[in-house]
């Protein structure tokens, strides 16, 4: 059964302007997001992943207007954002709402909880006065909070209990789509663990729709219905969770699968180092934008930008940004399908020769 779409993004770009010279003119861009296209459907969890500097945070402010996208359209549920005025926009943001990296930044040190979260509910109106202190209760209630909390200021809690105001303050206007800006990357692992158990129930419970931004794995593989991947401002790979991680297509995506650390200290695995850095999103190379890492490039990678093609017609929905799609291949490497390993299969004394 088809799910039905929410979220439909189409050739979205955000550039940056860069200014110089005497008079101050715009003599350039950095081209944060350079023409990429996704769907998220409704009740799934979508992931963007890739390094840093990759476009994936700069996507998901551009979906929620909190930067103006310079060119594309955004639709959620049929509703072209893009299009709103001020006033639109401001009733359509409980539609959408996102939950963002630093918990403690995020919310407002001088309001306590229960101001917090009235103050979404006051600006939306969507909930009658009379019934916003029940409401509050049951927020609280949801994301794992004491009742008598409500009185306490954020630098009273720890930085879990911050993130779950963060996300009863998401939910207090009933979105349609929430977007988790690196929710779990400034908590410590056994919190990560209960925030994603928490996101998880709550999707289950109440039907939520996710487009979560991470560069931790581990966190994706948890979480994620599907994958994007990004490099350099656009996507190179996008599949279903198994997909990505038990076949990945895509040198990087091999790359990046490749560094996730092996819990068991007497099994290897074979990390795959990728040459230089990352080129500057002002001037990204011509074709691929991952030739000048890519140890499998020819000139064809330097002269033609590949699209994303279907890897496999078996795998519904995976596709990758490479020309040569089922030709490359990292000698030996073997990814499992458990959470948090990647290993080889091959005996200590076999040989392997490393990417330089």
């Amino acid at each position: 059964m088809r799910q039905a779409q929410l979220l439909k993004v189409e050739g979205l770009k955000q550039y940056f302007p860069i200014y110089g010279g005497f008079l101050g003119a715009q003599v350039n861009n950095v081209k944060a997001v350079d023409d990429i296209s996704f769907v998220v459907n409704r009740g799934e969890a979508v992931s963007i992943v890739g390094e840093s500097g990759c476009g994936k945070s700069t996507t998901g402010r551009a979906i929620l207007r909190l930067d103006e996208p310079t060119a594309g359209s955004i639709e959620l549920d049929g509703v072209d954002l893009l299009s709103l005025n001020r006033g639109e926009m401001k009733d359509t943001r409980k539609e959408i709402q996102i939950i963002f990296q630093d918990p403690y930044a995020s919310l407002n040190p001088r309001l306590t909880v229960r101001q917090i979260l009235y103050e979404s509910m006051n600006i939306q109106k969507h909930i009658k006065r009379k019934d916003r202190e029940a409401r509050m209760y049951e927020l609280l209630d949801l994301v794992g909070l004491q009742r008598d909390q409500a009185e306490r200021f954020p630098h009273e809690f720890s930085g879990g209990q911050r993130q779950r105001i963060g996300i009863a303050r998401a939910l207090s206007v009933d979105p349609k789509l929430i977007v988790c800006d690196e929710a779990v990357s400034a908590l410590d692992v056994s919190i990560q663990a209960q925030v994603l158990n928490l996101l998880k129930k709550l999707q289950r419970e109440m039907g939520l729709t996710y487009l979560f931004i991470s560069h931790d794995l581990g966190v994706v593989r948890h979480i994620s219905n599907r994958i994007i991947v990004m490099y350099l401002g656009k996507i190179v790979e996008i599949g279903d969770n198994d997909s990505i991680f038990e076949n990945p297509k895509h040198p990087y995506t091999q790359a990046l699968l490749s560094a996730i650390p092996v819990p068991n200290p007497k099994k290897k695995s074979k990390r795959i180092l990728l040459k230089g850095d990352v080129p500057s999103p002002i001037d990204p190379p011509q074709g691929c934008r991952f030739h000048t890492r890519c140890p499998f490039a020819t000139d064809l990678c330097k002269e033609e930008t590949p699209q994303l093609r279907t890897v496999d017609k078996m795998a519904e929905g995976h596709q990758a940004a490479c020309h040569y799609i089922n030709e490359v291949s990292f000698d030996n490497l073997k990814i499992e399908q458990e959470l948090v390993k990647v290993e080889s299969l091959q005996s200590e004394d076999a040989s392997y020769e490393r990417v330089k």
